[in-house]
């Protein structure tokens, strides 16, 4: 039953993990942007949501609001206060990888300063487990992380597709030129995806804090599932994401089975190691030819 009870569990952060993932994959993708800052959009929107649902008394629904607009708020600003004034002065990969993890570390600073350093949850009558059978406890949570999991990735995958502003995000990460000859500004695309990829997290960040709970340094860790999970499924593919932050949660639960609990982290980075050795191009990406 043991196994069970992982297996499901599991099933619950991998779609956590999924979500992100197709997040973060998604302004790389479109901006070829190492986004650093996806993880503290996660932790923004945990802790608007511990502090209006917890703090201040509000409907669960107004917290989720809240959460929304403030990370839709965080994507908008990073892209335009920070990583727009570094592209318009010709800025390297690695400044706006170093940008992002500045601006990364602040947040979890301030997130510290404000809430304190320790674990903080939204209790909920969702976060009770039912037996379903015996010694093998379910709880709401489970089924609204697969639902909203899905719901989240085919209203993406019909906005990338059906859309024109949808095929536009796609076309920005292949030709900028081609877009900007459409008459389509590449600047205010780019704000889009990462308006987009920042949305994406919240699902994921209101059930963590209905869960497992949250800490200020959370947004490394869901940055770290991020970046394997976009390795693991191949660089560029949004259903790739999406299944490797799904194995990767898995993985990570399943390691409780016969490893001590502190392996469990361990797990996500052999399970990368395992994929850069004898699959480097993922699940769903394209070798390279030389």
């Amino acid at each position: 039953m043991l196994l069970l009870q992982l297996l499901i569990n599991g099933l619950q952060v991998g779609a956590i993990y999924a979500l992100t993932a197709v997040g973060f994959s998604l302004v790389f993708g479109s901006t070829k942007i190492f986004h650093v800052a996806h993880g503290a959009a996660f932790t923004i929107a945990g802790y608007i949501f511990y502090m209006l649902t917890v703090k201040a008394g509000a409907h669960w629904l107004v917290g989720l609001a809240g959460s929304t607009v403030a990370v839709l708020a965080f994507g908008v600003l990073i892209d335009r206060l920070v990583y727009a004034p570094i592209e318009r002065h010709e800025g390297s990969f690695f400044t706006v990888f170093v940008a992002s993890l500045g601006v990364a570390t602040i947040v979890q600073n301030l997130i510290g300063t404000m809430f304190g350093r320790g674990f903080v949850s939204v209790s909920t009558p969702l976060s009770k487990g039912v037996e379903v059978v015996q010694g093998v406890y379910v709880s709401p949570l489970v089924g609204i992380s697969v639902v909203c999991g899905i719901g989240c990735f085919l209203a993406l995958h019909l906005f990338l597709t059906r859309t024109h502003v949808g095929m536009a995000l796609r076309a920005l990460g292949e030709n900028r030129d081609l877009v900007r000859a459409y008459g389509l500004n590449p600047r205010n695309l780019s704000t889009l995806a990462l308006a987009l990829g920042s949305l994406l997290v919240v699902p994921g960040a209101v059930i963590a804090a209905a869960s497992s709970g949250l800490n200020p340094a959370i947004g490394a860790h869901v940055m770290l599932i991020s970046i394997a999970a976009t390795i693991v499924g191949g660089v560029g593919s949004l259903v790739g994401a999406a299944c490797g932050g799904l194995l990767l949660g898995m993985a990570e639960n399943l390691a409780h089975w016969g490893l001590a609990s502190q392996w469990s982290e361990a797990i996500t980075f052999v399970v990368l190691l395992l994929f850069i050795i004898f699959r480097p191009a993922g699940f769903f990406g394209s070798a390279i030819k030389t």
